[in-house]
């Protein structure tokens, strides 16, 4: 196989199967821990901080290179950072790790894993400009490519997960087994030289140049690109998109499981769901909207989450148990697919990002790009927790859960008024000294 493709395969496979641990996280922190839903939402948001720093990994990745690598070395601490999380929580001894020791590992954890995927992300925008010269579509079919394996990778986990829980595995076993996949992609990727992946390096720097110079310039450029109308106004709108509407997943979480005692497989298999549209979903893409206006898509995909969370009010509200339609069977389809509507606006807007980011600051721009979506998602889980907070929704109590999601279904339609500000992609020229 392409040493690229392997490269890219294995990373973002394994960390699509970051689903896997996450998954047994949540019934852990409910069952084991006994935490309320608002904590449990707190800790699922509060432990994306480190993704926020996105662009410094970036910039460390474009300008400081660990003996003549600037990708793979940074794949590899990752790694090597998300096992010693995930294997520190498996062996902690004792019959449940504290509250404050678990977040501690899993902030620890989801810094492994930004590191790793700046690096990735970086490998994949600058090999799909690479190549641009042989075909007009190598960007887009390398991170249709990468998408792919890591949403099959989230589907399996979800899947394993799923029955895992439901067949009472336990968690502690289940966390240690995914640390040892990330001690093997450590050791395979130590064991491959970044020369194999035949890397562009744009900004061409001497041995003799300091890194320090190197930071400095690749800064330069990332604030040029930014200041860009097109990328700038792109960014606004995407991280609006999400910071705008109340996620509320911790307090749909405890409704299924305690309010409709749902199995835990169920779970599993919606978040399956999920994962099977964020893989088709990039099939679709790839065949049939690539060449679409990025504009129409991403307004069209804004839509659909809106109408699937509307959805979710009428299922709340017991409008769908009216029409014969079980409660399990709504959560294993319907869920699964809301879950992935948050996602499925992330490929097409990395697309035109790659499309309009200049050249040699492609791993800085593309980490703030999902700087931005992790700071976004943080703010409106936090929102969620207020807005649940503030109508007295809470795990022993439902009852303005359909007004909470109606809220939610309305502030995911506020950034259909802005889609102007979504470029059409022009390509970006490389900025002049």
């Amino acid at each position: 196989m392409d040493p690229v493709k392997w490269m890219v395969g294995i990373g973002f496979w394994v960390q699509g199967f970051r689903c896997f641990p996450w998954l047994v996280v949540n019934f852990f922190l409910k069952d084991a821990l006994v935490v309320p839903a608002s904590s449990l939402q707190l800790l699922q948001n509060s432990a994306n901080l480190p993704m926020v720093a996105k662009p410094l990994y970036g910039l460390l990745s474009d300008s400081v290179p660990i003996h003549g690598q600037r990708r793979l070395p940074y794949v590899a601490i990752g790694a090597l950072l998300q096992a010693i999380a995930w294997l520190a929580i498996g062996l902690w001894p004792g019959s449940a790790i504290s509250f404050s020791a678990l977040t501690l590992l899993l902030l620890l954890s989801n810094l492994g894993a930004s590191i790793a995927e700046v690096a990735n992300d970086a490998i994949v925008v600058e090999v799909g400009k690479h190549q641009k010269q042989k075909s007009s579509t190598s960007s887009s079919q390398l991170q249709s490519f990468a998408w792919m394996f890591g949403s099959s990778a989230g589907a399996l986990g979800n899947l394993l997960g799923g029955i895992a829980i439901s067949r009472s595995f336990s968690p502690k076993l289940m966390f240690l087994f995914y640390g040892i996949i990330l001690i093997f992609q450590f050791c395979t990727t130590i064991c491959i030289s970044e020369k194999s992946l035949n890397l562009p390096n744009p900004n061409n720097k001497s041995k003799s140049s300091s890194s320090g110079g190197d930071f400095g310039k690749q800064l330069s450029e990332l604030a040029f690109a930014l200041k860009r109308p097109d990328i700038f106004r792109l960014l606004v709108w995407f991280s609006a998109s999400y910071a705008l509407t109340p996620l509320l997943l911790g307090t749909m979480f405890f409704y299924q499981t305690q309010y409709l005692n749902l199995d835990s497989s169920i779970i599993g298999f919606s978040k399956v769901i999920g994962q099977a549209t964020l893989l088709i979903w990039s099939i679709v893409y790839e065949k049939y909207f690539k060449r679409a206006s990025p504009r129409k898509v991403l307004w069209t995909l804004q839509l659909v989450m809106a109408m699937l969370i509307l959805s979710d009010a009428l299922f709340v509200k017991g409008i769908y148990r009216g029409f014969g339609i079980p409660d399990w069977l709504y959560v294993l389809i319907f869920s699964g697919l809301a879950e992935a509507a948050l996602f499925l606006k992330v490929l097409p807007c990395s697309v035109l990002v790659a499309k309009l980011c200049p050249p040699g600051c492609e791993g800085s721009v593309m980490a703030f790009v999902m700087s931005a979506l992790a700071l976004a998602i943080i703010v409106s889980g936090y929102f969620g927790v207020v807005l649940a907070s503030f109508l007295g929704v809470s795990e022993n109590d439902f009852s303005n859960l359909p007004l909470c999601i109606l809220i939610e279904a309305g502030c995911t339609m506020l950034p259909l008024l802005g889609s102007s500000w979504i470029s059409e992609g022009k390509v970006a020229e490389k900025k002049k000294d």
